[in-house]
């Protein structure tokens, strides 16, 4: 049997393209002579799909495409993911299922039994889970079907549950010759490594030979990266579709299940750089794309690095004339900072408009002066630098419908060190979660190995970080240095380590203490930011939930 591995790209909602997509790939794959297409998890609607599949019409919509989809199967057998209606009597209303369709008619339908409840996913909102094992025949193999979270079960990057069941072991266990798997599992930095691993570990474990289907692209934060492969059931990859693009790959199912290769296979990159550097220019491309912006962006360029890393970013991401930078230098901004933002627009081929806010900012500390007389210069007349760049950065965007891309750092936003109503302005934040060592690190990669030349200016990554908001301000004025920043944050916000294990990774308890308490205290405005695309296994947004207003300190409770 000759079976095929496909990534795609749905846009979560759009039905009549998801179904365009998935009506493309089957009748390429009918006239290449493919005998099985296996496509990704909830394909038909999207991932993740959320509070609209509490909408029956959304439902009931998607189960119309369902019967649409297997009405028209021909020879080629059709797996694809959707949600398909729970059993009368269950406690909610739909499952999210897999369907294979043949011929016009289903041949089988698996249901997902682990639903993940944690970070980004809230799948007990919605499905019913699956209690039937049952492998589904098709042309002498007897597939076990599993979706996403069940072949994760307890091998997850943060393990939040431990699962009684073993989905793919069961179906082995009822006579599945391979393990099928379609996903929607999201891209984060060490995820394409751990995903590997956690698949060999089930081939060697139960024998048997993986397919695994995973989508590409991105759902507003969310990022999918595709990494769809084929392993033997020694645990060694036969076929990949590479990452961060639709595609697919091949093999062939001997009478024992035993795959090889057959025709299209990509190699798969090892370079994590690389990899976070797809990522957020998928992100970038697709977020533009689906929420039907013109396709122009504007960038605030400081000189800084981080805004010189979101405009390389957008330019990879859509084309030199898609992108304008604006600059905004008031008083305290170096001439070499802008000089640095001249050449960075320049290096790149794209637009810079220059606005400088020396004057508004007098006439607005002259507007003040009565109500702040008698006080020092302070953060509140820093600020007023910022939120001026941010009035009018979102004026440009308001008048020409341009999509401005936020600049700020996951550090920055952990602790802080960012202003609402200015830097904090923007439709997508594009490095939120990009750590401002990661920051570094990922200019340097762009210079060495993606252009081989000096793009981003050499003394925009060799200078001291500044907001350049007052005279000599430095951002170690107010911050530890961002390589112990950046320690502590890790541990805080993704392994989520009580204060014990991060005070023996960086033995200093009243940095460690000020830091946790600046991120403590900060949620306020992190729940104001714009939506930023997700790289990591815990990313700020919708998949981390704290209290505003809360009185836990760890401290005070040992």
């Amino acid at each position: 049997m000759r079976v095929r591995l496909a990534q795609l790209n749905p846009t979560v909602g759009d039905l009549a393209g998801n179904l365009t997509l998935i009506r493309t790939a089957y009748d390429v794959a009918v006239a290449d002579g493919i005998d099985l297409l296996i496509l990704p998890e909830l394909v038909v609607c999207g991932y993740p799909p959320m509070d609209l599949l509490e909408r029956r019409s959304f439902t009931e919509a998607v189960f119309r495409a369902n019967i649409d989809l297997v009405s028209g199967s021909g020879p080629t057998g059709l797996l694809f993911g959707t949600i398909t209606p729970a059993p009368e009597g269950s406690s909610r209303r739909i499952r999210n299922s897999a369907i294979l369709a043949c011929g016009g008619r289903v041949v089988g339908v698996a249901h997902k039994t682990l639903l993940p409840t944690y970070d980004i996913f809230d799948e007990h909102r919605y499905f019913e889970p699956n209690t039937d094992f049952e492998p589904i025949a098709f042309r002498g193999s007897k597939l076990g079907v599993t979706i996403c979270e069940d072949i994760w079960n307890d091998e997850n990057e943060i393990v939040y549950h431990q699962y009684h069941l073993n989905p793919a072991a069961e179906r082995v266990g009822r006579g599945a010759d391979v393990i099928v798997n379609v996903s929607a599992s999201p891209y984060s930095f060490r995820k394409a490594d751990l995903r590997l691993q956690m698949l060999r570990n089930h081939a060697l474990r139960l024998k048997k030979p993986i397919l695994y289907a995973n989508q590409t692209g991105a759902n507003t934060e969310v990022v999918f990266d595709g990494d769809s492969l084929a392993l033997d059931a020694d645990g060694d990859v036969v076929a990949s579709a590479g990452f961060f693009e639709s595609g697919h790959c091949d093999v062939f199912l001997n009478e024992h299940g035993k795959p090889t290769l057959f025709g299209l296979s990509k190699p798969r990159s090892t370079d994590p750089m690389e990899r976070l550097f797809q990522a957020l220019t998928m992100g970038i491309r697709d977020y533009v794309a689906k929420t039907r912006f013109p396709g122009k962006v504007l960038v605030a360029l400081s000189g800084g690095v981080d805004s010189a890393l979101v405009a390389v970013l957008a330019r990879e991401a859509l084309g030199p004339d898609a992108v304008t930078c604006v600059a905004m230098p008031s008083e305290y901004s170096s001439a070499g900072s802008v000089e640095d933002a001249v050449l960075l627009a320049r290096n790149l081929g794209v637009r810079l408009e220059e606005i400088p806010i020396r004057d508004l900012v007098a006439s607005t500390a002259q507007v003040l002066h009565p109500h702040f007389a008698g006080t020092p210069f302070g953060v509140a007349e820093e600020n007023i630098q910022s939120r001026l760049r941010g009035l009018l950065i979102m004026a440009l965007s308001n008048k020409f419908g341009h999509l401005v891309l936020n600049t700020g750092n996951k550090s920055e936003l952990a602790v802080g060190y960012c202003t609402l109503y200015g830097d904090m302005a923007g439709g997508l934040s594009v490095i939120s979660d990009v750590y401002k060592t990661d920051v570094y690190a990922l200019c340097r990669w762009l210079n060495t190995t993606h252009f081989r030349h000096e793009v981003i200016p050499e003394r925009i990554l060799s200078k001291e970080p500044s907001a350049e908001l007052r005279p000599g301000q430095i951002d170690s004025d107010s911050l530890p240095p961002y390589d112990t920043l950046d320690r502590i944050l890790k541990l805080y916000i993704e392994e989520q380590a009580p204060l014990a294990d991060i005070l023996q990774a960086v033995p200093d308890p009243d940095t460690v203490k000020r830091v946790v308490g600046m991120v403590d205290r900060n949620e306020y405005k992190r729940r104001q930011a714009a939506p930023g695309l997700r790289i990591s296994a815990k990313a700020f947004g919708f998949g981390r939930r704290l209290p505003i207003a809360q009185g836990w300190r760890e401290e005070a409770a040992s």
